[in-house]
């Protein structure tokens, strides 16, 4: 996950009690010890961790919160390393807007009753007590922020814990994509499909929720970057084609030339723009410029989504979010909607026509032709794929009946078994709790037709986001 200004920025402080350390000898040594485990575990390409060190009386609790504001954080972990007085805790997130979530982790999974028994004295057993007793603070650390209107996540372990190790990775992955999504310029390139009312949107509504910005694009500009494409920019595309596509020997030159031509613009208007992601949906009128440039955009728009620059159709603008997190997150995110149901095998069979996400393909993605794109004007090339057997996330950013942003999550296996050759993506998906009982669950939860599909499971990562960026959260299965 790359982000657009360099870095995500990660506070982290643990906190003590400067009245021990005269008493307990060795005891800070050790807890920065374990503090720079957390620092070495954090530390990874593109994040740097802002380590105020260890926090034990007010004057460093002071230090600390002005150094995560003039460093801007983007989160914040506040590591128990020892028992610690609350009021010197509270100033340093008072200040900050980032989220903050408390480790509350133990060096070990138990205190070793025997060694520590054998001991010499009741001080040296203190001492080691106290480097055990994270579980002391974090009532105290709660209830405080709870009644001072803070909001925190809490996660309790040992400083090795492989769950907890899983969610403070979910938690910097979420904050990576709530900060790329943020940064996002996502394109809006004609019209809805008129008379999708689950796909309308509110734009002001989703920016509010994302904090993304949006750019309205024109088809009269896509046409006039394609009026200037020159010959040797086609050719280059289309050595591009052969590279990534499993091209059909059925694909026409004449089709082929034409789609390279609106992929080479495609790709102009996107860098022109600085666009991060596009949703689009346009018809034109029968013969004019307008749909010849729409009934040859499918290669283009698939390339761009292999690229990290994902594309919706039929202005899906919701779903072009979702397609964006499901990217960042290294998952893909592939377009689609659900196809067919088969209760004999269980499963449920999802696909879309139009872009695909490549990095999740089973193989080379197809590109073949189509004498008619059902439901839309024209003809054309279109990619046809099915995505890798394993693990899949399924996304979709809905409105609910209040109208507020909710991300919706299921967690499930793309299965092998027999697809549909249509000139369309599709594969077969299986869930826990039955293709009945899924279907059911999903359509109540208030979705459009649509969805994004990446592979892995990574609705913990989702979740994060979701409490990140201050959205609801739902998971089906």
């Amino acid at each position: 996950m790359n982000l657009t200004d360099g870095v995500l920025k990660i506070g982290l402080f643990g906190i003590g009690l400067d009245t021990y350390w005269p008493q307990f000898t060795g005891l800070k040594e050790r807890l920065i010890s374990h503090q720079n485990k957390i620092v070495q575990r954090l530390n990874r390409d593109g994040v740097v961790v802002v380590n105020a060190g260890l926090v034990d009386n007010l004057e460093k609790s002071f230090e600390a919160a002005n150094l995560f504001i003039n460093e801007n954080v983007d989160l914040i972990f506040l590591y128990i390393s020892t028992y610690a007085l609350s009021s010197t805790v509270l100033p340093v997130v008072q200040s900050s807007n980032a989220p903050v979530v408390v480790l509350n982790l133990q060096p070990t999974k138990k205190i070793d009753y025997q060694r520590f028994n054998k001991l010499s004295s009741r001080e040296e057993k203190t001492g080691e007590w106290l480097a055990h007793c994270q579980a002391v603070s974090a009532p105290e650390i709660a209830s405080v922020f709870n009644r001072t209107n803070i909001d925190y996540h809490l996660i309790t372990g040992t400083l090795d814990d492989k769950d907890a190790w899983d969610e403070i990775n979910d938690w910097v992955d979420g904050a990576f994509a709530a900060k790329i999504v943020q940064q996002s310029r996502i394109g809006l390139l004609g019209h809805y499909y008129c008379g999708m009312l689950d796909v309308y949107s509110d734009y002001t509504q989703l920016s509010g929720a994302f904090k993304n910005h949006f750019e309205l694009v024109e088809m009269d500009e896509l046409k006039s970057i394609r009026d200037r494409v020159t010959e040797k920019n086609i050719e280059e595309m289309l050595n591009e084609f052969n590279q990534v596509f499993d091209i059909s020997p059925e694909c026409s030159q004449e089709e082929l030339h034409r789609a390279a031509k609106t992929s080479v613009a495609l790709h102009q208007l996107i860098k022109l723009h600085s666009l991060n992601a596009l949703a689009y949906y346009y018809e034109g009128q029968p013969g004019n410029e307008h749909e010849n440039i729409i009934t040859s955009i499918i290669a283009g728009n698939t390339l761009l989504t292999a690229k990290h620059v994902p594309v919706a159709g039929e202005y899906e603008v919701k779903n072009v979010i979702a397609m964006k997190i499901m990217d960042i997150l290294g998952s893909g995110g592939s377009f689609s909607e659900f196809y067919a149901m088969d209760f004999d095998d269980d499963i449920i069979m999802l696909g879309h026509d139009g872009p695909g996400h490549a990095i999740i393909a089973e193989g080379k993605v197809k590109l073949v032709p189509l004498k008619v794109y059902h439901g839309k004007p024209g003809k054309g090339l279109s990619i046809q794929m099915s995505v890798k057997n394993g693990p899949v996330t399924i996304l979709s950013v809905c409105q609910d009946r209040q109208g507020n942003i909710k991300l919706l999550v299921a967690e499930g296996e793309s299965v092998p078994g027999p697809i549909l050759d249509i000139g369309n993506t599709n594969s077969r998906y299986r869930f826990s709790i039955g293709v009945k009982a899924y279907i059911n669950a999903w359509a109540e939860a208030g979705p459009s037709h649509h969805c994004a599909i990446g592979i892995g499971h990574v609705a913990g990562k989702i979740r994060r986001l979701a409490d990140i960026l201050g959205i609801e959260f739902q998971q089906i299965c």
